[in-house]
């Protein structure tokens, strides 16, 4: 039997450090060796995580006990990871840090959109975004990979195939998401009576992951960037209205978006006539790591507007998922491994 590879996970308390240790625990190539948080440590992680009671018994240590791995995921809050990336990296050869602090190269773009210097400057340049659909042949060889932002993730592959195809000249994208997204620390926006029912412009201009859809993307058109927040736990939907510099007819557009998708293992083409399901849909994804993507031409505008709709569970395909599955192309394992769930339905 091949030797399991041994991994931690740094901040596994919140969120998308639950769904790490999920997909962790059940991946057919890893071994569990700690998980840390410093106000739980010493709990076992089925009383933060119902969902994995009886699953393992490791608790929670402190950060300071962290030892060696094979790999170590990162899960804090922003800025902790730049801080200590050089302790970090001496104790494990591959990181994958899941915040946002390693996903935009520039230092100077970084401040920006963050409105303070980036801690570790000289590390940008040495992490992969871990995007494998768009970026699988940098992981191959990567020690080090961002995670990435789940606007952003929704958004760049909807909109990634027209993009390349120097199409696109303008595009309003809106994304709707779920209360998961502002994590698992509580808040005046996410007190229930606030948070329930609500539909809520959370970002309509200056959300910070636009800055990693120009970087994916680049700057060759237009573009408007909205997050509104929703009746929904997980999830992310995006509505992007795109403008094209020439007519493209539907048959054209499957093309395209066949040529660029057809071989990804988590990518879905969602265009049915019929029945209530016809267009991507987050519900359906709920736990799983695909992202659905449809989309509609606008016959009243001269075949010069397409509507993308894409969706994803931001905790997985858009955090912790991505994660798993850019380590399995850093590794050179199957790529689905640990991530063939389907998502359920219904919920």
């Amino acid at each position: 039997m091949p030797e399991l590879t041994l991994v931690s996970i740094v901040g596994g308390a919140g969120y998308v450090g639950g769904e790490l240790l999920r997909l962790v625990l059940f991946h057919p190539h890893l071994r569990l060796s700690q998980v840390t948080s410093r106000r739980l440590a010493g709990k076992y992680i089925g009383m933060t995580h119902p969902n994995l009671r009886g699953v393992t018994a490791i608790q929670f240590a402190q950060p300071e006990d962290l030892a060696a791995c094979d790999v170590l995921f990162l899960c804090l809050d922003h800025g902790e990871s730049a801080r200590s990336i050089e302790r970090f990296s001496g104790l494990s050869p591959r990181i994958i840090d899941c915040s946002s602090d390693f996903r935009l190269r520039d230092a100077g773009v970084y401040e920006k959109w963050y409105q303070e210097e980036h801690p570790a400057p000289e590390w940008l340049g040495k992490f992969v975004y871990g995007l494998p659909e768009l970026y699988r042949e940098e992981l191959t060889n990567a020690a080090y990979v961002s995670g990435v932002g789940c606007n952003a993730t929704v958004v760049n592959l909807a909109l990634a195939p027209l993009a390349r195809s120097g199409m696109l000249k303008q595009v309003v994208a809106d994304v709707k998401v779920g209360s998961s997204e502002g994590g698992a620390k509580h808040n005046a926006g996410s007190h229930h009576p606030e948070r329930s029912g609500a539909v809520r412009s959370y970002k309509p201009t200056g959300h910070r992951h636009q800055a990693e859809v120009r970087q994916v993307l680049g700057n060759g058109f237009e573009l408007s960037f909205s997050v509104t927040s929703v009746e929904m736990v997980r999830g992310a939907l995006v509505t992007a209205h795109c403008f094209l510099k020439e007519v493209m007819e539907e048959r054209a557009v499957w093309e395209l978006y066949r040529e660029a998708y057809g071989k990804e293992p988590f990518v879905r083409l969602v265009k049915q006539r019929t029945g209530i399901h016809r267009y991507p849909e987050p519900k359906h994804l709920a736990g799983s790591n695909y992202c659905d993507i449809g989309f509609e031409v606008d016959a009243t505008r001269s075949l010069n507007h397409v509507v993308m709709i894409a969706a994803l569970d931001n905790l997985v395909k858009g955090a912790a998922g991505s994660a798993i599955q850019s380590l399995n192309v850093m590794m050179g394992w199957d790529e689905m491994a640990g991530l063939r769930f389907p998502g359920l339905h219904p919920v």
